[in-house]
């Protein structure tokens, strides 16, 4: 078999290896799923205006973040049910991130715990916090902070589930109902039928520690029935508890950006989720350089990069970083933490390749002036 070439071609390894139920889970959006081919489009109407005659001999993709250094402006996106994907899915995300000098983002719905991903994984870890209940959201920071992980991402942009029709014809719920069409889909897939038996279903950890809680928080958890009072005096809040770095996810306007800084935010991550909440919505990169231009601190972006070059188009932009998703999950699905790693090797190589064609040897020298 010729190896994958880029993340397309890891999407159809995914395809063929996971079940319709699962792989659709991954792939789909909200609804009619135009969001989601519009993230992707938005890069085709952003064209280089490459410099000529420059030294790009060497090229260096290094940066910093935080005050952290990064061997690329990458981080992998938090992302839910990952066991479901490959065995220990959390841990071969957050290994594949430590090896390439990357941050890890650990979802609330993960399927590994705060606890067990910091014993495993030895690298510049990161919380996203869902804000199910109140409760819970403190007991979660709690244990984030006593686990050391360097950075809280507070998801702003989920405030009921979105209507995700893939997932709603499949019958998708979690834990996965072994109904007859699964038991059969599964036998298709034998490969990944043999991983989900020898490892057992995976749960969500971090809601499996919640013993003690009260018959609302059960409840809320059950139904994974997010805090739709959630505003911004609880943000604020919110910004006293945790102590460390903070970034506010899901954001889509220029004045909301200047809000989370004014409330004590370090930076903000513009998102649409994946297209996955809500469809027909802007993509994040129609709001980038407004953004950019509003706040001094870091703006990262996430939603429908699949290509090294659209990396690069956004820190051209401004970026500080870009949150990898899907296209890192194709990996993961495809040949687990190996193939998570190839993933985020060819968006680097990709990266490189473009960066010297556009006549700019680093990513530290990317402006507007590259950009059309």
């Amino acid at each position: 078999m010729i190896a994958p070439v880029n993340v397309e071609d890891f999407r159809r390894l995914t395809r063929k290896r996971l079940p319709a139920i699962v792989f659709d889970y991954l792939d789909g959006g909200a609804e009619d799923e135009h969001g989601i081919e519009h993230n992707k489009a938005i890069f085709q109407h952003i064209r280089f205006k490459p410099l000529r005659l420059r030294n790009v001999s060497e090229r260096d993709l290094s940066t910093s973040l935080l005050g952290r250094p990064l061997a690329a402006p990458l981080l992998i996106a938090p992302t839910g049910l990952n066991g479901l994907l490959w065995p220990e899915g959390d841990i071969a995300l957050a290994r594949a991130a430590a090896g390439e000098g990357l941050p890890f983002i650990l979802s609330t719905a993960s399927n590994a715990s705060i606890e067990d991903v910091a014993r495993q994984v030895d690298g510049d870890l990161w919380f996203q916090l869902y804000t199910i209940h109140a409760d819970l959201t403190r007991q979660l920071i709690r244990r984030a902070i006593a686990a050391d992980y360097s950075t809280l991402v507070v998801t702003v942009d989920v405030v009921v589930n979105g209507n995700r029709e893939r997932d709603r014809r499949n019958g998708f719920a979690f834990p996965l109902r072994f109904s007859p069409g699964l038991v059969l889909d599964g036998i298709r897939h034998p490969r990944w039928l043999w991983h989900l038996l020898r490892n057992g279903l995976p749960r969500m950890a971090n809601m499996a520690q919640q013993q003690q809680a009260s018959l609302d928080l059960q409840t809320a958890l059950l139904r994974r029935q997010m805090d739709a009072s959630f505003d911004w005096s609880s943000l604020a809040r919110l910004r006293e508890t945790w102590p460390r770095r903070l970034l506010v996810k899901g954001i889509l306007r220029a004045e909301d950006a200047q809000r989370c800084v004014e409330l004590g935010a370090d930076g903000v991550i513009l998102s649409n989720h994946g297209a996955r909440q809500l469809d027909h919505c802007i993509s994040p990169m129609q709001v980038l350089g407004q953004v950019v231009e509003n706040i001094s601190q870091p703006v990262l972006v996430d939603s429908g990069f699949r290509r090294g070059s659209d990396v690069v188009k956004a820190l051209a932009m401004g970026a500080s970083g870009i949150l990898i998703g899907r296209a890192v999950l194709y990996g993961l699905a495809a040949r687990g933490e190996a193939g998570a790693r190839e993933v985020l090797r060819l968006l680097k190589r990709e990266m490189d390749i473009t960066l010297a064609q556009i006549g700019c040897p680093s990513v530290a020298q990317l402006s507007p002036e590259y950009l059309l």
